[in-house]
């Protein structure tokens, strides 16, 4: 049923001879306050999820297409960072085959993409997510280059969700600015498995459009279980069907809380969802753990700092040793001093990014 969703909207294999031209997207990492663990086939989650997009970690593609000359397009060249990177090129190969159905025009077309990021690599932000986003979007472009349609209307937009989340699952969220969930759940009706929604306005205290992430590198190396794998540990994992019932437990919290602007509230939640999400590595089969000694030192700092001050301050963690820590821009003027003085020290050479909600995506001219 998946692979029939966009049926209507699969553009013709026709295109003019001379078709060529570029275009270029930038798009956010987001961060997951409510987990998203384990998938089923096609890419479809266990549980729904609930992410913000980030305002200065994104990811900025470019695509060069022109007419094959040989009538059998492709990938020519993929570069990240200006360099070659063979390893994410055979991804992304592998990805636009997957999209052929959708846009067969891929077939005649040869291509040429470039991403940039603007954050390290390996700072504990999912840069996958926000590369996937960026691709979708180009690639919903060049459909309307090609063939015209609506000029980015909430279609389109919805379209770049579902094609970049068949590329990487939390990328569908990335396509959208504030709130977006990922996800069917009982407490949201626009929740869908297929494609990331953005929570409506009305349904958001204006205080919580004003989060404020702070990235703390823990460790930098390459952590020893990919996501991929602890994905699919969770098909058998004993603990499977109750963390889903604790994820629309949660999710209620969460919505309550930031429509009714329960910054309390909003904090146990998304550490609750934090630790959840590392105890369910640790008792998976084989189980691991990715926190490092400098995680465990912050998550102590964070907590003594908020019973200290009486401030909201939280912390998340995606799936890696790297503290994310949520804070309200109001209080930035005590939790920044905070950050430098007593969380920083405990950073991988003193690493850490100052960020916080975002725009969301946007067409851009250049890398």
């Amino acid at each position: 049923m998946y692979t029939t969703f966009y049926q209507d909207h699969a553009i013709k294999t026709k295109i003019p001879d001379d078709a060529e031209g570029k275009i270029c997207w930038k798009s956010p990492a987001n961060i997951a306050l409510i987990k998203y663990w384990g998938k089923e086939t096609g890419q479809i989650p266990m549980n729904a999820s609930l992410s913000f997009s980030l305002k200065k970690s994104v990811v900025k593609a470019c695509m060069r297409y022109k007419v094959s000359i040989t009538g059998e397009g492709g990938l020519q060249s993929f570069k990240v960072n200006g360099e070659e990177n063979e390893t994410f090129a055979r991804r992304i190969k592998d990805y636009l085959l997957s999209l052929y159905p959708y846009f067969p025009c891929l077939g005649r077309l040869d291509l040429e993409i470039e991403t940039h990021s603007t954050f390290p690599h390996s700072a504990g932000i999912a840069s996958s997510a926000a590369a996937f986003s960026a691709l979708a979007l180009c690639l919903c472009s060049l459909e309307e280059a090609l063939y015209g349609g609506k000029n980015q209307d909430e279609d389109f937009f919805r379209k770049a969700s579902y094609m970049a989340r068949l590329g990487s699952g939390s990328a569908c969220r990335s396509v959208y600015d504030g709130f977006a969930l990922w996800g069917e759940t009982r407490h949201y009706q626009t929740g869908s498995n297929l494609f990331a929604t953005r929570l409506f306005e009305q349904d958001v205290n204006p205080l919580f459009n004003t989060l404020q992430d702070a990235i703390l590198v823990a460790d930098s190396s390459a952590k020893k279980v990919s996501s991929s794998s602890g994905h699919a540990m969770m098909k058998n994992h004993p603990f499977r069907e109750s963390r889903i019932e604790q994820v629309e437990l949660n999710m209620q919290k969460f919505l309550n809380a930031i429509k009714e602007g329960d910054e309390k509230t909003f904090v146990e939640v998304i550490e609750n969802e934090a630790l959840t999400l590392h105890g369910l590595m640790m008792t998976s089969d084989p189980g691991y753990l990715l926190m490092k000694p400098g995680t465990l030192e912050m998550i102590e700092k964070i907590r003594n700092f908020r019973e200290e001050t009486g401030i909201n301050v939280g912390f998340t963690l995606d799936a890696g040793p790297n503290i994310h820590l949520i804070y309200f821009e109001k209080d930035a003027k005590k939790v920044r001093p905070f950050i430098t003085s007593g969380l920083a020290p405990y950073c991988q050479n003193g690493l850490w990014m100052d960020d916080g909600m975002g725009t969301g995506p946007g067409k851009i001219n250049n890398l």
